[in-house]
């Protein structure tokens, strides 16, 4: 039997999950999970790139003494942060995370030169804050930039770390606000006007290429060796592929983000999308239309604030009444020191329980997802009778009710690991069509 490898890593923890194919479906078996998350450093959120390095040799090294023989593996991560290399391929700065405030002025900046409206016209990229486009603008104005040779976003890092190749791919290139959406490479007029090295955009290679084995030291370290495969490196894209749905409907990727779209054939670039703030970004032979939704972040924090687990989270919050919803897409929830009372103050008031602000927050995110679905069923012009949600977030059952009730349509709930699934799928295609 053929066995493969996922790494999904997402910004609280890694998985490495093993795959093997069992009369048409897809079987799994978790081997090895690390902690991930953001690390405070002068003054700035980045990434501990170091320990996601040696926490994916672990892994492999760990999945190997389940499983000797292991056809390839590949590493999903969040989309938008990036390394940047010297000549020597040394990291230059720290690795930002998305999270952080450092894009403040760079987003101005790189609006007076090309105004929101031109980027979406050749992007199709919704406006976040912390789109890599503003993150490389910040790197420009400090002069980090123009130490850089190369530029590879975290998977590709890290794929790079283990085989030493370096490949730039299509699905996780699109969220950084710089592909062309309709020619799916690099748009070079938008980096001519902003003035960013060609250099560091090099064309753009589809999900299913091989990049080659484990370098020899990484190969020794892990005790076996396979190919390393460059999948559909975004997570999100890698989650869509492995929702089995009968039809193509919504669905929503339900995480510490919730990503709420559906499969086009082409991007959607109408003045009405951009206002709505949706996204076209590369999937595996379509357009994942989409919208980004604040997630399951913010009760991710709420539950480190109050010391609760999260079933009892549900509990409180099914037996509040109240009702009250706030705008869960607010920039002021990306990061704040302090989730509860940001709540509190968006909703004017510091007199609520616990089970109340919980349950504030999950009405609230149930109701965007009710309007991001009207919005996307205008802009495709297609009216959709169910929609899939997977990932983490479909195992709450009271969240899939309200998002039932605010939606008005039949909810599909997959609690399965949607992203791993997606990553072994591409490997395991890969390997049938003989790229392997």
């Amino acid at each position: 039997m053929k066995y493969w490898l996922a790494v999904d890593i997402g910004a609280s923890s890694g998985r490495h999950i093993l795959g093997w194919n069992k009369d048409g479906q897809i079987e799994t078996q978790e081997v090895y999970r690390f902690a991930n998350g953001m690390v405070l450093k002068d003054g700035h959120l980045v990434w501990d790139i170091e320990h996601l390095v040696q926490e994916v040799i672990s892994g492999i090294r760990a999945a190997f003494q389940v499983q000797p023989e292991i056809v390839s593996l590949s590493i999903d991560t969040w989309a938008v942060d990036y390394v940047l290399l010297d000549e020597r391929d040394r990291m230059i700065s720290d690795c930002y995370a998305y999270r952080d405030s450092r894009t403040a002025e760079a987003v101005k900046h790189v609006h007076r030169l090309i105004p929101f409206e031109t980027l979406y016209e050749h992007t199709g990229i919704q406006f976040q804050p912390f789109n890599t486009i503003y993150q490389m603008q910040d790197d420009l104005d400090t002069g980090r930039l123009q130490q850089a040779r190369s530029l590879l976003m975290v998977p590709e890092y890290l794929m790079y770390r283990l085989c030493g190749v370096k490949a730039r791919e299509y699905t996780n290139a699109t969220t950084t606000g710089l592909v062309n959406a309709r020619t799916r490479q690099y748009d070079s007029e938008l980096l001519e006007k902003l003035r960013l090295p060609k250099h560091l955009f090099p064309s753009l290679v589809q999900p299913g290429t091989v990049l080659g084995t484990l370098k020899p030291e990484v190969a020794e370290a892990v005790h076996g060796n396979l190919k390393v495969l460059l999948g559909a490196t975004h997570d999100t894209a890698s989650a869509v592929e492995g929702i089995p749905m009968q039809e193509n409907a919504p669905f929503i990727s339900s995480g510490t983000w919730s990503l709420l779209g559906v499969k086009t054939k082409g991007p959607i670039l109408t003045r009405k999308s951009m206002q709505d703030n949706f996204t076209n970004e590369g999937g595996v032979r379509y357009i994942r239309y989409l919208k980004n939704i604040m997630g399951l972040w913010m009760i991710q924090c709420l539950q480190k604030q109050m010391d609760l687990s999260f079933p009892q989270m549900v509990q409180l919050a099914e037996q509040s009444s109240f009702n009250e919803l706030i705008d869960v897409n607010d920039s002021r929830f990306i990061a704040p020191a302090d989730m509860r009372s940001e709540i509190c103050s968006a909703l004017g008031t510091s007199d609520l329980s616990d089970g109340d602000v919980i349950n504030c927050v999950y009405r609230s995110l149930a109701k965007s997802y009710g309007t991001a679905l009207q919005q996307l069923e205008h802009n495709t012009q297609q009216t959709y009778k169910s929609i899939y949600i997977a990932g983490g977030g479909a195992k709450n059952e009271y969240l899939n009710r309200l998002t039932r009730q605010y939606t008005n349509k039949k909810v599909i709930a997959l609690p399965i690991e949607a992203t791993a699934i997606g990553n072994l799928k591409l490997q395991m295609e890969a390997e049938e069509h003989d790229t392997l």
